[in-house]
């Protein structure tokens, strides 16, 4: 019978399906969870931006520990997150991206102070979120378990991972494709 007409032209919708790893369907149902999200402010407004905070009442971001990294990383605009922002994120936490992709937006996740390397800093903050902060693991726990994560993983002994170094460990990750995922 009816059909309920997209907000997005078949033109939008086409561009969106060439750039992520969703199709038509799954864009629409994208932009469904996006407006749950603030249905005030999203309404008809393909351009509207939401906070930080709302995408984080997103399911799975709510209880990631990196959710605000995840947030950061797609966000286009200091924290506020559009729809394509939101497609883009959810693309690549999908099933169907490619584990390339998948491990170069963990590495920017995990690089906390955006030099291109994950330091010791870096690690000392991933373990803290994976464990919670007020977990078991003392300061000497945390300083050994970053030395055997280096001295596993940083082939070039720079006290840092780089991306090659990353993606190599990654590579060797059997279930890293299944963690890695947030389900639309």
């Amino acid at each position: 019978m009816g059909q309920v007409k997209s907000q997005f032209s078949e033109e939008e919708l086409q561009d969106y399906e060439d750039l992520t790893y969703f199709t038509k369907k799954e864009i629409l149902y994208a932009h469904k969870k996006f407006k749950s999200l603030a249905p005030e402010k999203v309404g008809h407004n393909k351009n509207a931006r939401l906070s930080m905070n709302k995408i984080l009442q997103y399911p799975e971001l709510r209880v990631n520990p990196f959710g605000d990294r995840i947030c950061k990383v797609f966000s286009s605009n200091n924290g506020e997150i559009s729809f394509e922002d939101f497609l883009d994120m959810m693309s690549v936490f999908s099933d169907a991206a490619p584990k390339s992709v998948k491990a170069e937006h963990a590495f920017r996740i995990f690089d906390f102070d955006g030099d291109d390397m994950i330091g010791k800093n870096d690690l000392k903050q991933v373990i803290q979120r994976l464990t919670g902060y007020n977990n078991a693991l003392s300061d000497s726990d945390i300083d050994q378990l970053i030395t055997n994560i280096l001295e596993e993983a940083d082939l070039d002994d720079d006290g840092a991972l780089s991306f090659a170094e990353f993606e190599h460990i990654i590579d060797k990750s059997s279930d890293f494709t299944n963690s890695f995922r947030i389900r639309l």
